[in-house]
């Protein structure tokens, strides 16, 4: 009897595992393949914006135009020309998920409205805490992490950069994200 409730009780877990799965998303950039998990139970507003936008192939064409070495690579706004693409409306920070920005999580980028962030994403390239969430700081909020490709942006963050037009730290040669798919969605 205890074996037979025991055993029930783990496939009861696994079953509530598999309905909790995180999205993965395959990024497809020139320099090479990357894959994501978002964390849909923690950041729910910030990975539904992010699939509405990889959904509607947003993402396509658009480059890594900001890239700073030890820092982060910041992408998912504009064209090879440097003009922004149109977006949707703005979301609510969620940076108090109590996600960190470590090095390989993925988190939107905003303007100093911390309740700002449209589509515009960026990778961290080391831990930086000074994006958490403070007392006096909203901080940038964590959706996802690479799970896999962690090469590629390592990459991506040593391409040689300059200004160009109002933009600093742009690729000489643009890094483009090719297209976004989503492997596995949330059941």
């Amino acid at each position: 009897m205890l074996k037979q409730i025991i055993l029930a009780t783990t496939m009861g877990f696994a079953t509530i595992s598999v309905m909790a799965a995180n999205t993965i998303v395959e990024m497809k950039t020139s320099v090479g393949v990357v894959e994501l998990e978002l964390y849909d139970d923690k950041a729910p507003i910030t990975v539904d914006n992010f699939k509405r936008y990889i959904d509607s192939s947003f993402y396509n064409g658009t480059v890594f135009h900001r890239v700073i070495p030890g820092f982060m690579i910041q992408g998912g706004g504009m064209t090879k020309d440097l003009s922004e693409k149109q977006t949707n409306e703005t979301i609510r920070n969620e940076s108090s998920n109590g996600l960190l920005n470590s090095r390989g999580t993925l988190a939107m980028a905003r303007r100093n409205d911390p309740n700002s962030a449209s589509s515009q994403f960026f990778i961290n390239l080391e831990d930086n805490a000074f994006l958490n969430k403070a007392e006096r700081n909203a901080g940038y909020a964590v959706f996802g992490k690479v799970i896999k490709g962690m090469d590629i942006v390592d990459k991506i963050a040593n391409v040689p950069t300059q200004n160009k037009l109002t933009h600093q730290d742009v690729p000489v040669e643009a890094v483009e994200i090719i297209n976004m798919k989503i492997k596995a969605p949330t059941n």
